[in-house]
């Protein structure tokens, strides 16, 4: 079990990478939008001082973005991705033991000796070497660096960026003024739960009575007590679960009525979602295939259909999923219906290496050759957005196409794309 733990959390993510590779946008208001540029899902510190609400839609934002000069970009999970990755790779150079536990989220199990000044190395050399700008909450247990990095990152003019709630002489006033339901898994749900206990702060709760926490909220209740006070019972995931299924969806950027569009915009969901599995080494031994049609627009004809398939045998190969895909989705097409989605789900999965061919199974080494150097040349010469080659169902010409999700405002793949690599000029 470690003795204790540091949260590294990225600021503003989304922002911060588009600030990385665009120095006029220092200090400037940022916002990043969700996919089709709907709503805002990003803000810079400076967006969020305009008073630009999370989640808002882009619409409703339009004339305070406009007059303070906001600068808007479309998502670019590419970039995002990679970004992230090169944050993780620094922090597993920090530390023993790595949880990544969301794109701009991690765990960190602390060697010995590990306290403030050394997160605040860690914080000055993560900033150096990528210009992304974290902060770090250090404690006992993985609640309590929850509960620290929250502090750290509320209070970067006092904190620096980096608190150890540990070493902290007032922790419990801290707790006291800290609302349950900023704690880390509490809800709303929960959180009205435990008001209703009398537990209206997060020193309440570590002050609580653990049997009566146990007898009303059961052992997620308890377990949260105990790790306010310091008893860590929640450890380090250093190797993610094996995925129970794979979705590959995305909203259309305007609706589609055409079999062959939706064919095409399907192909390429199968496409990504084939590629997941080669690279987790799973198998799929079912195929969903489901559509959509706008449910905020009670005006037009609603259509949500889905179908499944077992297939013959578990397999990862793209031209195998694309034709079962396929298949199905002409199966529950239905015209004069406008489709705002499409996808396709892979579940249940098994593991590659543990799965046992059955005696009739028809093997399929011949598509995994072709899989892998596919695979391999898009590694290498493309990226995810643009893959270097693609099958013909997935659509050879690169023009904009009604599937395709808006995304007018996207910068560059600055570290993922030969195309798109900053340029320097002395």
């Amino acid at each position: 079990m470690t003795a204790r733990f540091a949260l590294v959390d990225c600021n503003n993510f989304f922002c911060s990478c588009e600030r990385v590779f665009d120095p006029s946008l220092a200090e400037v208001p940022v916002v990043v939008l969700s996919n089709n540029d709907g709503c805002i899902i990003s803000r810079s510190d400076e967006a969020k001082a305009l008073g630009i609400p999370m989640g808002a839609p882009l619409h409703e934002q339009a004339r305070r973005i406009r007059e303070n000069g906001v600068r808007v970009f479309s998502s670019n999970y590419t970039l995002y991705g990679d970004m992230s990755a090169r944050v993780m790779a620094m922090l597993r150079e920090a530390a023993p033991s790595v949880e990544v536990y969301s794109i701009d989220e991690a765990f960190l199990g602390l060697p010995a000796g590990f306290g403030e000044a050394e997160a605040k190395g860690l914080r000055e050399r993560v900033l150096r070497w990528t210009g992304i700008p974290v902060c770090i909450g250090i404690g006992a247990t993985k609640v309590l660096a929850k509960l620290a990095n929250r502090h750290a990152k509320k209070n970067k003019a006092q904190t620096g960026g980096v608190f150890d709630i540990d070493r902290c002489p007032f922790a419990d006033l801290l707790m006291g003024n800290t609302p349950c339901d900023a704690l880390w898994g509490v809800g709303k749900r929960l959180a009205s739960r435990l008001r209703g206990l009398g537990v209206g702060s997060v020193l309440d709760l570590k002050s609580a009575d653990p049997a009566a926490i146990r007898k009303r909220l059961g052992v997620v209740g308890e377990r949260m007590l105990r790790e306010l006070n310091g008893i860590s019972c929640l450890e380090l995931e250093e190797l993610p679960p094996q995925r129970k299924g794979v979705i590959a969806s995305r909203s259309f950027g305007s609706p589609v009525e055409d079999l062959d569009q939706l064919r095409e915009a399907l192909a390429n969901h199968v496409a990504r979602a084939s590629l997941k599995l080669r690279k987790f080494g799973l198998l799929a031994t079912r195929v969903q295939v489901f559509l959509c049609t706008n449910r905020l627009r009670p005006d037009e004809r609603q259509y949500h259909p889905a179908l499944g398939v077992s297939l013959p045998s578990p397999t990862a190969s793209t031209a195998d999923l694309m034709a079962a895909a396929g298949r199905l989705l002409e199966r529950i097409y239905r015209r004069g219906y406008r489709y705002k989605k499409a996808g396709v789900m892979l579940a249940p999965l098994v593991s590659a290496d543990e799965y046992q061919p059955g005696l009739f199974d028809a093997p399929s080494r011949e598509s995994a050759a072709v899989d892998k150097i596919v695979d391999d040349i898009n590694r290498r010469m493309g990226s995810p957005r643009n893959p270097v080659i693609k099958r013909a169902s997935q659509g050879a010409a690169r023009s904009p196409k009604g599937w395709q999700m808006r995304s007018g405002r996207r910068s560059p793949n600055y570290t993922t794309d030969w195309h798109e690599l900053p340029v320097a000029k002395a």
